[in-house]
């Protein structure tokens, strides 16, 4: 008799402790003495008292409490953003497994803005197998170019977990946005006929509307996989000058970019 049992999938959210502790001990070193005694405080503040109350109150008091700086260390944060995300690790880290996502919902709907961007930015970190991503899908729905760019740009996040759909809207959602495509990391892998089709319909959108073309927006298309009826009409757009210069280098000789 075959006795085995088909676990449910696990709740819990499997984070990557090592760049956690990392990024701890590299945010201590950043702060000055009365920085580091609000700090060890906050800690100590949250481990006696491990909800999400406690987290959001702490993470209010950051920009009280922290110099508002770039953290060489730490490419990409600063340190008001860091200790938000390290508060929100710890509080997530103190959690039953089942309580883990609840949690991390709760405080990013409560949050601000800036409190938003710094959970965004921090996603990659606190969720390895990609639970969280309804909830990345709710927060790309933003109008806020910041907050957006947090989930879209320098991230691993969107590449690892977005389905391929899920990942050309946040494609094109960075272009519409004006934000540099060449930080959303994983586009080379994901660039394809799909992708394709979808670079060209906006291209023809705003050329119809004569809207300016998006910055970065043949860095989208895989030239190489163009069929020649594409190629030909890019071709001739070329040649009326109704693309931007950028264009040119793309599409002259057999190796197009």
């Amino acid at each position: 008799m075959n006795t085995d049992v088909t676990k449910p999938p696990s709740t819990a959210l499997d984070m990557r402790l090592g760049c956690l502790a990392e990024h701890r001990q590299l945010f201590g070193q950043q702060l000055d003495d009365s920085e580091l005694q609000w700090w060890r405080q906050a800690q100590e503040q949250l481990a006696q008292h491990p909800d999400a109350r406690t987290a959001a109150l702490l993470s209010s008091q950051c920009k009280r409490h922290l110099k508002e700086r770039e953290l060489p260390d730490c490419a990409g944060w600063s340190s008001v953003q860091l200790a938000r995300a390290l508060l929100l690790a710890q509080v997530l880290e103190q959690q039953p497994a089942a309580e883990q996502l609840p949690v991390l919902r709760q405080l990013y709907l409560w949050g601000d803005d800036q409190e938003k961007i710094a959970t965004l930015k921090a996603f990659d970190w606190l969720d390895r197998r990609g639970l969280c991503v309804e909830l990345a899908l709710q927060a790309g729905r933003t109008s806020n170019n910041q907050v957006f760019a947090a989930l879209a740009l320098d991230t691993l996040y969107p590449s690892r977990h977005y389905s391929e759909r899920a990942f050309h809207q946040l494609v094109l959602k960075t272009l519409g946005m004006g934000l540099d495509i060449r930080r959303l990391i994983g586009l080379a892998q994901r660039q394809g006929v799909s992708l394709n089709q979808l670079a060209l319909d906006l291209l023809d959108e705003q050329l119809a509307a004569e809207r300016t073309v998006s910055v970065g927006l043949p860095r989208v298309i895989a030239f190489d996989l163009l069929s020649p009826a594409q190629r030909q009409r890019l071709t001739g757009l070329n040649q009326q000058q109704r693309l931007p210069p950028e264009w040119h280098d793309y599409l002259v000789g057999p190796s197009a970019k």
